[in-house]
């Protein structure tokens, strides 16, 4: 019987997989906003869009891991035991972010609310909605398996920026229905990279520490939660946050906790 022959670029094959995928997702979703449907069943659709990494794994799996099953992969990037020291760790390099951020908009804004929820009921929709969506939906494919699949090859740091340059790229559909254009665009652009690819190399110190794909998971959901509660100028918000993931992500370079930047490529 004839073996299957493994994917000479899985990294490669699943960006682009990835990218072919969401497309049509991504048009769905402002179909169902334009004609008018209920809201969760935009919620619905805007889900689905962001598992397009999730589709684009599964959909190579058996090409770039042969003989391996799906479900078993799945379930041994969750098996190692959560460390508390590094979920503390994350917690408070995030609350702390969200509290300079609120405090920072709290004094220069003129607004009367300044978070853009005011219930609990909202708020608790708004997170289960938002994890459900990107951290769960996108990080089994971009730090499950792109991450880790680009370590083999290049030092932890290399690969944190690379992926979260692709990573970033890929939300690429999602800058033009801002509403931002110019140099409005073009800030929100380089700030949302820079936020973008400083959280992807916060992530990979933390996955690099404890091996339990929960921790992008959390890092991504708190990313996303935070500077959507906050009633504020996108551009400003993600500015802000810019600034300061890149403050983290530079001292962890420099820490170098656990020697995670200097780890050699796995062979």
């Amino acid at each position: 019987m004839n073996k299957k022959k493994k994917l000479k670029r899985p990294v490669a094959s699943f960006i682009i997989l990835t990218n072919i995928i969401f497309l049509p997702l991504f048009c769905l979703v402002g179909a169902v906003k334009m004609l008018g449907f209920p809201t969760w069943v935009f919620d619905i659709v805007r889900c689905l869009s962001a598992w397009s990494s999730t589709f684009a794994f599964a959909i190579l799996f058996s090409k770039i891991y042969p003989g391996q099953h799906f479900l078993h992969f799945v379930k041994q990037k969750f098996k190692n035991q959560l460390r508390f020291s590094v979920i503390l760790s994350v917690l408070l390099i995030q609350a702390t972010i969200f509290m300079i951020i609120l405090l920072v908009v709290m004094k220069n804004t003129k607004a009367d609310a300044i978070l853009t929820i005011s219930s609990w009921g909202m708020l608790s929709y708004y997170f289960f909605k938002n994890l459900l969506s990107g951290p769960i939906g996108e990080e089994l494919g971009w730090r499950g398996f792109a991450l880790l699949e680009l370590q083999k090859k290049y030092g932890s740091l290399q690969s944190a920026i690379i992926i979260g340059f692709w990573w970033g790229i890929w939300h690429l559909p999602i800058w033009f229905t801002t509403g931002f254009t110019g140099l409005e665009l073009l800030k929100y652009i380089i700030f949302f990279m820079l936020s973008i690819i400083s959280t992807t190399i916060i992530m990979t110190a933390f996955y690099t520490i404890n091996q339990n794909l929960i921790i992008p998971i959390m890092i991504h959901q708190f990313f996303n939660f935070f500077i959507g509660i906050i009633n504020e100028n996108l551009i400003i918000l993600m500015m802000y946050n810019a600034i300061l993931y890149s403050i983290v992500a530079f001292l962890l370079i420099l820490m170098n906790p656990k020697k995670v930047w200097s780890n050699k490529p796995n062979q």
